[in-house]
């Protein structure tokens, strides 16, 4: 099959090249020249605008966009409207608000474009791992991608399957689904994200523990200058509270224990907040991931060893660099 790809940062192009990989042939555009060429040396056709792009792609076309959420997505869905035609459909693979979604989809169907919200999770390790979408819009045209997604979803790989799925949707074990209708996605991923933060936040307020169990406002005989690094490396291992976040934690503590090359000044990109507030306007208590926004919030007027395992966490799976930091 054929894909447009327009955004090609820490995801997008990969996106692309996980699809070439698996035979697929895409037309890319990126505002960055540098970015086009970087994915064209891997075997794309590079478009020069996104007319260029919509001109390139056989139709039915279909459009993957890999940008920022809100006006940068705005904008481009706005203008890829007036590129298609009917029997197109336009990807969105950010992290747009669910509502924006619904919106823009009702919109592009008075076009007879379809349009699909796809929670893309897997950072800056997608091309290899693969990535876990979870899709959003009309059945009809997520079978028809079905390809597609396919190819940049994980598969099987060596995960045990989970008992008692005899007979169930086969595609959510080969790490995609299709969550409902348009929003449903991104409001899936938007709570994975949100779940994230807890995550994250547990670790990092644990380890910010080990560290202070050292200070000299505990009894001699209990304090304990302990090695962060091999913690999270033996309970990578075994341990209930593995995971690929652990991993993460476990890398940056080896090679930097005290985490010096981090400031601790942690961003949220928006799913955090927007899991919050539909926690509120469901009246669904939502403590443990309250916290962890608020923690954001405050590490960026009081910093702390945890921040800063967070700062490496973020980085770890998403490449997200310090604000003071980015050149």
């Amino acid at each position: 099959m054929q894909l447009g790809v327009v955004g090609l940062g820490r995801m997008g192009g990969n996106i692309a090249r996980r699809m070439m990989r698996h035979g697929h042939s895409c037309v890319v555009y990126d505002r960055n020249s540098d970015a086009v060429k970087d994915v064209t040396r891997d075997g794309a056709i590079g478009g020069a605008s996104l007319d260029d792009l919509a001109e390139k792609l056989d139709a039915p076309r279909v459009v993957w966009l890999m940008l920022p959420a809100g006006k940068v997505t705005e904008e481009a869905v706005a203008q890829l409207a007036t590129r298609l035609a009917a029997g197109d459909i336009v990807i969105d693979g950010g992290n747009s608000f669910y509502k924006d979604d619904v919106r823009r989809a009702e919109a592009l169907k008075a076009k007879g474009i379809q349009y699909l919200d796809v929670g893309t999770s897997g950072g800056v390790w997608g091309l290899d791992r693969g990535y876990c979408l979870m899709i959003g819009g009309d059945g009809a045209a997520v079978a028809r991608l079905d390809p597609l997604f396919a190819a940049l979803a994980p598969g099987s790989g060596n995960i045990a399957r989970t008992p008692g799925r005899d007979g169930r949707d086969g595609r959510p074990e080969r790490g995609y689904m299709h969550c409902g209708p348009s929003g449903s996605g991104h409001f899936v991923k938007m709570i994975h994200n949100g779940i994230e933060y807890g995550l994250m936040q547990a670790y990092a307020e644990g380890f910010n523990i080990l560290k202070a169990a050292a200070s000299n406002s505990r009894p001699a005989n209990e304090r304990y200058d302990l090695d962060l690094a091999d913690i999270a490396e033996v309970w990578r291992r075994g341990s209930v509270v593995a995971s690929w976040l652990l991993d993460l934690a476990s890398g940056a503590l080896a090679a930097d224990p005290k985490l010096e090359g981090f400031e601790g000044v942690v961003e949220d990109s928006g799913e955090g907040r927007w899991t919050v507030m539909t926690a509120i306007e469901t009246a669904v208590p939502a403590t443990v991931l309250s916290a962890a926004l608020y923690a954001r919030f405050r590490s960026r007027e009081q910093r702390s060893f945890a921040d800063r395992v967070l700062s490496a966490m973020r980085k770890g799976f998403g490449g997200h660099v310090e604000p003071g930091k980015r050149s």
